[in-house]
């Protein structure tokens, strides 16, 4: 077997969470176009930003072993929340860095303490996390009674969602590319190890109390990135979000594949996790459901984690057919699939598509501005179209343009297409090509399905404009 392969058929976990984001994606998609406009994957980014923070809190745990999901996760956010809000109201701290390190030191102070226990007292982990459970709500709800208090003028930028780029977005960046270097260290092999096998870990001279209490202090740091991440989006202090976090965090867990059993799991099945979980929500968020909208979020989430955990069980039972799809060669191609999707479903074909055309504005007196000022009209096509924003009014090349969109997206399309070949090429190596062209071939099919299904509008010119005709 090559190396390419092994990895392949090592990772086939991820195969469940990587098909159910681009469906959520598509559907998302197909139900709001907005999602895909600037201040949607803003939006998009901050809320999600929390849940996906605490689920890599979770994961430090979970791969730990023992069972050691830490149960305590919504109810620790919670907590350093209204711990930072009352800490600001009294004027003790107010500038980001002693914000940061505040977090910080109630998030590793809590989860060393509940370490410790465990290590040394030698409590089962899952008793350990429920007392914390309990203890914490309480505790929240001592501190700051009910939903209140400010945050700090800096941080309430933060959850205004109106741009991709943000200091949440930043946050969120940094925070997985520091566990996609944890994960290539020698401390993350020994807590795999651990995790698969303790016993075979302590023979090999791991040191299984160290190497636990470290899970324990990454935990703490990511939760108290949740913690700031979710104080910027509210605004406010809540101490009552701890059941709902705890739920969905572990929910996101388990549907990016980490084995609650301990020595698997990746930062990217738990980011997969996460945004499926968002999508989740979005998607039903477009539908009304009446007074039961929460209770069908509540059994979406179950009737999805059943069956992923179902899926999950199954595929190390058709491994010599899962083994050889490629997760990545997976991931490209239906990116492929849903690039198309989107583009067809935010570009406007009803409107037209003349040119833009630049005139010489009415003197001052009539439009209130500079005689002589130039006015740029905007092809109506455009200003609907994929990552712009809605009623652009310039012609250049900018923030808020007309060509930047389509530059980008054409260069993003472009190097997907790069990269698909690519893929296919090194995956030809390690496989029959009869399967990797079939992978392709099907993504394929499925793109026309949808175009036939889906069918453009008339283009400018013909009926689909009779407003501008008669004008």
């Amino acid at each position: 077997m090559t190396k390419s392969t092994g990895s392949s058929a090592s990772n086939t976990f991820l195969l469940v969470p990587i098909i159910l984001f681009f469906a959520l994606l598509i559907v998302a998609v197909l139900r709001n176009q907005n999602l895909l406009t600037s201040a949607g994957l803003g939006s998009a980014v901050i809320v999600a930003t929390p849940l996906i923070l605490a689920t890599y809190a979770l994961m430090a745990q979970a791969i730990a072993g023992r069972g050691s999901i830490d149960l305590s996760i919504g109810p620790l956010i919670g907590f350093i929340n209204v711990t930072l809000v009352q800490l600001y109201g009294a004027d003790i701290i107010s500038s980001p860095v002693p914000f940061f390190l505040a977090a910080f030191l109630l998030g590793i102070a809590y989860q060393l303490a509940m370490g410790l226990i465990i290590v040394f007292v030698r409590v089962q982990p899952i008793i350990v996390s429920l007392s914390g459970y309990l203890a914490l709500s309480g505790i929240n709800l001592v501190i700051l009674e009910r939903p209140g208090g400010t945050v700090p003028e800096w941080m309430s930028s933060w959850g205004l969602g109106m741009s991709v780029f943000s200091p949440v977005a930043v946050i969120l960046v940094l925070s997985t590319l520091a566990w996609v270097l944890f994960s290539r260290s020698a401390f993350f092999g020994h807590l795999r190890l651990m995790g698969s096998d303790e016993r075979a870990a302590y023979a090999s001279g791991v040191r299984i109390g160290i190497v636990r209490l470290g899970a324990h202090v990454i935990s703490g740091i990511y939760a108290a990135l949740a913690a700031l991440t979710y104080t910027s989006l509210i605004g406010s202090g809540d101490p009552s979000q701890g059941t709902t976090y705890t739920l969905i965090a572990i929910t996101a867990l388990v549907l990016g594949g980490t084995s609650l059993a301990g020595g698997r799991g990746g930062v990217v099945g738990s980011l997969l996790g996460a945004v499926n979980i968002y999508l989740i929500g979005f998607v039903l968020g477009t539908l009304n459901f009446g007074a039961v909208q929460s209770f069908v979020t509540d059994l979406s989430y179950g009737v999805i984690l059943v069956l992923s955990l179902l899926l999950t069980v199954v595929l190390p039972r058709i491994q010599n057919v899962v083994r050889g799809i490629s997760p990545l060669l997976l991931f490209v191609a239906l990116s492929a699939v849903a690039g198309g999707v989107a583009i067809h479903s935010t570009y406007d074909y009803s409107a037209p598509a003349a040119p833009a055309q630049s005139s010489t504005a009415a003197p001052a007196a009539a439009t209130g501005g500079e005689a002589g000022a130039t006015v740029v009209k905007t092809p109506a096509n455009l200003t609907q179209f994929m990552f712009e924003d809605s009623g652009a009014e310039l012609g250049g090349f900018g923030a808020r343009s007309t060509l930047a969109g389509p530059l980008t997206l054409g260069a993003v399309m472009l190097l997907a297409l790069v990269i698909l070949l690519r893929t296919m090429v090194s995956q030809v190596r390690a496989k029959p090509a009869s399967l990797v062209v079939s992978i392709v071939a099907a993504c394929v099919v499925a793109l026309g399905v949808y175009a036939v299904a889906r069918p453009s509008h008339p283009v400018a010119g013909g009926a689909a404009a009779p407003a501008q005709a008669e004008q």
